[in-house]
């Protein structure tokens, strides 16, 4: 049976406070926001417009990125503000509907946005000399779970409907091996946050989940605590690592301002410092052939 319940549903609606000296204005995560794209601020600073897909909590990845922003809008002096969303699905809405300019999108949610939509990669990042990365599957340590086959007939947490990591490798290993969740799952949920996921089976709320290798990697550097009691057993093949877009028809002097400020980031001690924080070594220029 599919329970799509969230077991952390008080976080939905956050309000984080803005430095008036800050190039970044926050918006309120969640709420919905109907500004047209690309305006300008006191009819003379320009606005443009960004969305960072909840890999992570709503409040970790808003304060992850935000420096990350905030040092992208300082190099091209472009104030930038936030549209924070609870699915990928909702941040590729806001893409389609032309409400943001360029967006940090899950790899599943990019696969099948840019299908019927004419989206082009920015740039994508670097973590540990790789633009590549993995789902995991994890269990609690104190669980008789140590693969895949001893998780039939246990309950289950998925993150996003298209997430890769966190939905769509599992659907598609089940789906070979010629069954499903449905079939093979007592019951799955939607976290909507791979954090979320990590402890719903750190509290044993579920036997088991599958969720982004660098958002483990991340909380098992930064945060140990938060994987404490969780094994892995099971990683897939490396998937090409989830890019940052942009709106094709963008201004084309602010598109090569914001890669070139990415794509040089990691050249300079403030910008390296940023990157070291959220883990990733550099951006790199990509296409779809990353993703084949």
């Amino acid at each position: 049976m599919k329970s799509f319940i969230n077991p952390f549903l008080l976080i939905t609606i956050l309000f984080i406070a803005c430095n008036d000296k800050s190039n970044i204005k926050e918006v309120e995560i969640f709420k919905k926001n109907t500004s047209s794209i690309y305006q300008t601020k006191n009819d003379s600073a320009p606005v443009i417009y960004v969305a960072v897909s909840n890999m992570i909590s709503p409040m970790e990845t808003f304060n992850l990125y935000k420096d990350v922003m905030d040092y992208i809008s300082k190099k091209i002096d472009i104030h930038i503000e936030f549209k924070q969303r609870k699915t990928y699905q909702e941040v590729n809405d806001l893409l389609i509907d032309h409400k943001l300019d360029f967006a940090f999108i899950c790899t599943g949610a990019y696969m099948q946005l840019k299908s019927k939509y004419p989206i082009e990669i920015l740039a994508v990042p670097v973590v540990e000399g790789k633009p590549y990365y993995n789902a995991y599957v994890i269990a609690n340590e104190e669980s008789n779970i140590n693969n895949l086959s001893d998780l039939k007939g246990k309950s289950f947490a998925f993150t996003d409907p298209l997430s890769n990591t966190g939905y769509e490798y599992i659907n598609q290993l089940l789906k070979d091996n010629g069954t499903s969740p449905e079939k093979f799952f007592s019951k799955t949920i939607f976290t909507y946050a791979h954090d979320y996921s990590i402890q719903a089976v750190k509290r044993k709320i579920v036997d088991g989940a599958t969720v982004d290798g660098l958002v483990y990697e991340y909380l098992k550097h930064f945060q140990p605590d938060k994987v404490e009691k969780i094994k892995i057993v099971h990683k897939s093949k490396p998937f090409g690592i989830p890019p940052f877009v942009v709106q094709k028809d963008l201004n084309k002097e602010i598109k090569e301002k914001l890669k070139k400020v990415m794509l040089n980031m990691h050249l300079d001690a403030e910008g390296r410092n940023i990157l070291n924080k959220i883990m990733i070594d550099k951006f790199i220029e990509a296409d779809d052939s990353l993703y084949k």
